[in-house]
């Protein structure tokens, strides 16, 4: 009951693997979470997804393609899936709702512990148009240990994952191998297309 009473107080939903709105790309991957706890709204729509994923610090060039691709995937009523991050996830998010599309950001917190800080108003228009999500228990603190394991949910919920100037040892990288794991599919840039 105290755990409903804070999921109600943030204005958030929690789904379970039984739930009709729990969505099946991610209910058919290998460790699918138990439960989902969502602030904003899933759509059937969302079932057309592509995660956009890459690094914190972009160049000019890597900011334009992601922008270009997650607006033109919102414009083709494809939902863009991300972390809600510095660097490419926000360009992705923002790229995709300035074009009138859904975006879906998946967290390494609760869902209502907003990380980074900087992001509370993108994470507001988010809401609005896609939903907030999280495995994470309402009051989770957005700890580095968190986001590897919630990159998983971000490939999931998505046909496809797009990776935009990775470093080696990103997070971005391990989003896509966990796509690769669940079959789905990858792409790159690299660099300039």
């Amino acid at each position: 009951d105290a755990e409903l009473r804070k999921i109600e107080a943030v204005g958030a939903s929690v789904l379970t693997w039984e739930s009709p709105d729990y969505p099946p790309l991610l209910q058919s991957i290998d460790q699918p979470p138990p439960v989902l706890y969502v602030r904003g709204t899933l759509s059937a729509e969302d079932r057309w997804a592509v995660a956009v994923v890459g690094t914190r610090s972009p160049s000019s060039y890597g900011k334009e393609v992601a922008q270009q691709i997650a607006s033109g995937l919102a414009r083709n009523h494809i939902t863009v899936v991300s972390g809600l991050a510095f660097g490419i996830d926000s360009v992705a998010h923002r790229a995709a709702l300035e074009a009138g599309g859904r975006t879906l950001a998946v967290l390494g917190s609760g869902v209502d512990q907003v990380y980074p800080e900087r992001h509370r108003d993108l994470a507001e228009d988010i809401m609005g148009a896609g939903a907030l999500l999280s495995d994470y228990p309402i009051g989770t603190k957005p700890e580095a240990r968190n986001f590897p394991p919630r990159n998983r949910i971000i490939s999931g919920l998505s046909l496809g994952t797009l990776v935009v100037e990775a470093g080696a040892k990103s997070g971005a990288l391990i989003t896509l191998q966990f796509a690769l794991e669940q079959g789905r599919e990858t792409f790159a840039v690299p660099g300039n297309v």
